[in-house]
């Protein structure tokens, strides 16, 4: 019982709490340009196909690996040179992402939709622009020792945020409005800005770009490298199309999971307190049991499982379809798809770190983190279109079927790379475990 306790104190460290912090912050705006915004969009009677193509407002995720090396490397005039490269990129994209969540708030998509699109595509840009910063924050902020705790802090942040943003937002929506539902999420950015504010910059050395260099230089540097270096490894196209492929029947069921609710005749606040708040303690049940499930058979293995579970929940929804509006049959629909929707993720974001090479830590995982977006944006788009074609039943055991590639390329890399992660063994635990 003494280690328990003892080792548990590295949670109420202070650098590893800032990271719960600092997840929460990161967390908050996913669910304002993605399901929440489903929700507030079927309300205002836009059609499904139309719903579904609004995900590709949140194709700035998708994207960030094309500005990482910028946030990696360019220091911000002033705000550097008084609060140091991490902080001051920071409170930049933390002030844009609450002056951005006001905007979106503020139109109506029932008659200005362009409005709402421009407004959603703004919000995406500045949060995945603070999620650059906070994953090069928390990796150069913690100890070897602090690594574990740290990542769990930021997974619970995180999903706090999430809870936040999706239960807490529709019940202000329904309570008064959704104007109000955007506000009250952009005062809450102002934990992640105060705890910035009151945090110190990582310690580690950030190596800036030297306008001395010739241009090519400086892109080779910062840019050319980090991915010349990811294509070294063995079947590295075959690991990006893992990457792709993994999340695609998840990504089909997320997009049309609240307007499905919706029509089933569930009211916004059952939505929030079945499918947010309890979904919410399954959720973070699923993430333990993921680590389980790595720490037991490893990372390959317990992608293997997760896989394989996550087609369960598809058709837990199919089987909703079917028997309509139920609350107790929906808090069986969202045990089964959270439980396996958080085993999956915990494994899929080992997966993805261990792929990271020290050297280009911050680029590599925003390369990687941003084609799984990308793919699911792009899968995703197309759910509305399918929506508006066939009955639910039928939608949801497709795109159980969706998820049947990932699982495939994932037993083609389990027989040819049981062992993920750089050729060279520069793996950021490597880093740690030297310092």
């Amino acid at each position: 019982m003494r280690t328990w306790l003892d080792a548990s104190k590295v949670y109420l460290e202070r650098r590893v709490f800032v990271i719960l912090l600092l997840g929460f912050s990161s967390g908050l705006p996913l669910l304002l340009v993605y399901s929440t915004l489903s929700a507030w969009l079927k309300e205002s009677d836009v059609s499904l196909t139309m719903i579904g193509l609004f995900s590709w407002a949140s194709t700035a995720y998708a994207l960030k690996f094309l500005w990482a090396p910028v946030v990696d490397s360019i220091p911000l005039p002033v705000l550097t040179r008084l609060l140091g490269q991490r902080r001051s990129w920071l409170v930049l994209s933390q002030a844009a992402t609450m002056v951005t969540m006001v905007g979106l708030g503020g139109t109506d998509p029932a008659t200005e939709l362009w409005w709402t699109a421009l407004w959603a595509v703004l919000l995406a840009f500045a949060s995945a622009t603070q999620d650059i910063v906070v994953d090069a924050y928390r990796i150069e902020s913690l100890d070897e020792d602090q690594l574990g705790a740290g990542s769990a802090n930021y997974v619970f942040g995180y999903r706090i945020a999430m809870l936040v943003a999706g239960a807490g937002a529709l019940f202000i929506a329904d309570g008064y409005s959704w104007y109000w539902a955007y506000v009250a999420m952009a005062a809450l950015m102002g934990v992640g800005l105060l705890t910035v504010l009151l945090s110190p910059e990582p310690d580690r050395e950030i190596s800036f770009v030297d306008h001395d260099q010739s241009l090519g230089a400086q892109i080779r540097d910062a840019i050319i490298n980090p991915f010349v270096d990811f294509m070294t490894r063995p079947h590295w196209i075959m690991i990006l199309l893992f990457v792709a492929l993994y999340k695609y029947g998840e990504a089909l069921l997320g997009v049309m999971a609240n307007p499905f609710y919706l029509d089933m005749g569930f009211s916004k606040s059952e939505i929030a307190a079945v499918s947010k708040g309890y979904g919410f303690a399954m959720t973070i049940l699923g993430g333990f049991m993921g680590g389980v499930l790595v720490a037991r058979y490893g990372i390959m293995r317990a992608l293997w499982y997760a896989g394989l579970l996550q087609c369960v929940a598809n058709l837990a929804f199919a089987a909703q379809a079917q028997v309509g509006y139920s609350i107790p049959m929906l808090a069986v629909t969202i045990s089964i798809e959270n439980l396996t929707a958080g085993m999956a993720t915990t494994a899929f974001v080992a997966y993805l770190s261990s792929l990271c090479n020290v050297a280009y830590t911050a680029t590599q995982y925003a390369l990687l983190s941003s084609i799984m977006s990308f793919a699911r944006t792009m899968f995703a788009s197309g759910g509305g279109w399918l929506a508006d074609n066939m009955d639910w039943t039928s939608y949801f055991i497709l795109t159980t079927f969706a998820a049947v590639p990932g699982l495939v390329v994932l037993y083609w890399l389990m027989k040819r790379l049981p062992i993920a992660g750089p050729p060279d063994g520069n793996s950021v635990a490597v880093q740690h475990e030297e310092r």
